[in-house]
């Protein structure tokens, strides 16, 4: 997708929560939150509301006895910290006695944001992924606790199914809370307009980390940062975390520091490795660690893949009331952490080769990774408009404001949905004369009956207008050409698909998604075919261990349902060619 645009100019300071934005590659409304600074009503869990027995539940005498089997006992005194923000790892704690506060640095001040006293447990969602600690612990008053390690209770949320569901929604429910604006331990300074911020606050947003948003323009609090650590003009945007500062921040930098890239891996080789996190992705390296493959998935941004933007998914099976792209990713992702997949972002890969029995996936920092068998899973991006001037609008913030959104398919009319229910007036710019040859018939109705939407069939946008920012749309119609004010412009024009890593080792159609299974000629199956004696299996490629599944298979269907289950069939493939190759020799 393409956005071009500029925000209404207002309050300078913000948690990441409170803005709307779209960025290349899929409609992104900063993860599907308002900027009407409210969670997004499809979000399952609104922290405003959330109870205290959400994020503090009590453990039994047995669900405490069950644990102790799998750690040990520890006096503490006041003041003591258990851990800080910053660090890169700590124990699960069960406060037996005493009390514990769980504290969050502000300006050189902490606050305390919780206390957990005899019963209570501590952690979220770090002590499972292994990012970097966003709050520290100090206890508060002397007592005694059951200290069990992460690698330990990794083991029991893979064993012990109640105790796994309480332990799982607490530290999903405490993510959310600080999400919501309990704890931003990351800071963005820079500009709303610059490309580089909206990439920082994409990637933090998507992959659920907690930050908060300054912007230099007005925001009273950046002087001050501006002074403590020596920052000039060319420094932006700068990430503060734990007092570390980085200039020019890139995501790619600032993952690394969490602890989310590849290098934080003790090793190399899996069984299994995907490539793309979206839904197809993430499910397949569910099933593939509950199966007991050693998995690792990478992705490029951040999981979700183009679903993990969607405001609103209506039609996946089991949510009548929809879930948000970004909730469905995070669950999947967790569920994936869980049974021990190991997931890292963002890691574009860019080349795949075969060495020594296994797929080596070249990523784009120069790192490599090797899996005997690999999927395939980078799907498609939306196309640009080919309008003069795009780049130069490309990336920028809307909030309220007029906005045109160019497209027929479902994605089209879910954001048109979306942006007019924060306010903006939609102008819907369809080149196709019937908008339901493309479009779900119930987007469709809800298109035709909102009062803030206006569809404009057999159109296409000829020009766009303003001075450093978006201001107006040029479209042309059956009516003529007319002009619409636009603060930003969002395409959903097509997509295509991201197979150039694989180009070389995989048969492509005539528009470069991967051919798969039956879809392969004899003429295609050469090489080490000769020798296996088979046919391809379900989901593989012309190259024998690779697979290719959701939207980067040709002939696939665009649904995050099948996209799923694709992801999950495939990895019973991979299991079957794992059982017919040798066993790989290791250098």
């Amino acid at each position: 997708m393409s956005a071009a645009g500029q925000g209404r100019r207002g309050t300078r300071r913000e948690s990441h929560d409170q803005s709307n934005t779209a960025t290349p590659g899929g409609f992104t409304p900063w993860p599907c939150w308002a900027a009407s600074d409210t969670m997004n009503r499809y979000d399952p869990v609104d922290p405003r509301s959330m109870s205290d027995a959400a994020l503090t539940p009590d453990l039994d005498d047995a669900e405490i006895a069950r644990l102790e089997s799998r750690g040990s006992r520890r006096r503490v005194r006041s003041g003591e910290y258990l851990y800080r923000a910053g660090d890169t790892g700590y124990d699960f704690y069960v406060v037996l006695s005493g009390l514990v506060e769980i504290v969050l640095d502000v300006d050189g001040e902490e606050r305390t944001i919780i206390t957990h006293g005899p019963g209570r447990f501590l952690g979220e969602l770090n002590l499972l992924t292994g990012l970097r600690v966003f709050v520290s612990a100090r206890v508060a008053e002397d007592g005694e606790l059951l200290a069990v390690p992460a690698g330990e209770l990794r083991r029991i949320l893979a064993t012990e199914e109640e105790l796994s569901d309480k332990i799982l929604a607490t530290f999903m429910a405490r993510r959310t809370e600080l999400m919501a604006g309990a704890g931003a331990a990351i800071r963005v300074v820079g500009s709303r307009f610059s490309p580089e911020v909206l990439q920082l606050r994409e990637f933090l947003s998507r992959s659920r980390i907690p930050h908060e948003w300054l912007d230099p323009d007005g925001d009273p609090h950046v002087e001050t940062m501006v002074e403590q650590f020596s920052l000039e003009p060319s420094d932006f945007p700068v990430v503060v975390s734990s007092g570390r500062v980085f200039r020019r921040a890139t995501p790619g930098e600032v993952a690394d520091y969490l602890g989310l890239t590849v290098d934080r891996l003790p090793g190399r080789c899996f069984d299994l490795v995907i490539v793309g996190g979206g839904p197809s992705g993430l499910a397949a390296a569910v099933y593939g660690a509950s199966e007991g493959l050693r998995t690792l998935g990478v992705d490029m941004v951040a999981p979700g893949g183009q679903a993990g933007t969607s405001s609103r998914i209506e039609n996946y099976f089991g949510f009548p009331t929809g879930i948000s792209g970004t909730e469905l990713a995070q669950r999947g992702f967790v569920q994936a952490e869980k049974f021990g997949a190991q997931l890292t972002v963002p890691c574009r890969a860019v080349g795949l080769r075969e060495r020594a029995g296994h797929l080596v996936v070249e990523l784009s920092d120069g790192s490599e990774v090797a899996g005997r068998a690999v999927i395939a899973a980078t799907g498609a991006r939306y196309r640009r408009l080919d309008v003069d001037r795009i780049e130069e609008f490309e990336a920028r913030l809307c909030a309220g404001s007029s906005v045109v959104v160019v497209g027929g398919g479902n994605s089209a009319g879910q954001a048109a949905i979306f942006l007019a229910d924060q306010g903006s007036g939609v102008t819907v710019v369809v080149r196709g004369a019937d908008l339901s040859a493309s479009m779900s018939g119930y987007l469709v109705q809800r298109l035709d009956i909102h009062p803030r939407i206006d569809v404009l069939t057999s159109s296409r946008v000829v020009e766009i207008h303003g001075d450093g920012a978006l201001e107006a749309v040029r479209i042309e119609g059956p009516g003529g050409v007319t002009t619409r004010p636009s603060a930003a412009l969002f395409s959903f024009i097509g997509a295509d698909p991201q197979s150039q890593w694989i180009s070389g080792c995989a048969a492509l159609d005539e528009n470069g998604f991967v051919l798969t299974d039956r879809s392969l000629t004899d003429e295609l199956l050469v090489g080490p075919w000769a020798a296996l004696d088979r046919s391809p299996l379900p989901y593989e490629t012309s190259h024998p261990g690779l697979f290719a599944v959701g939207d980067l298979r040709s002939g696939s269907t665009k649904r995050v349902a099948t996209a799923v289950g694709e992801g999950s069939a495939a990895v019973r493939s991979v299991h079957d060619y794992l059982a017919f190759a040798p066993t790989p020799v290791t250098s």
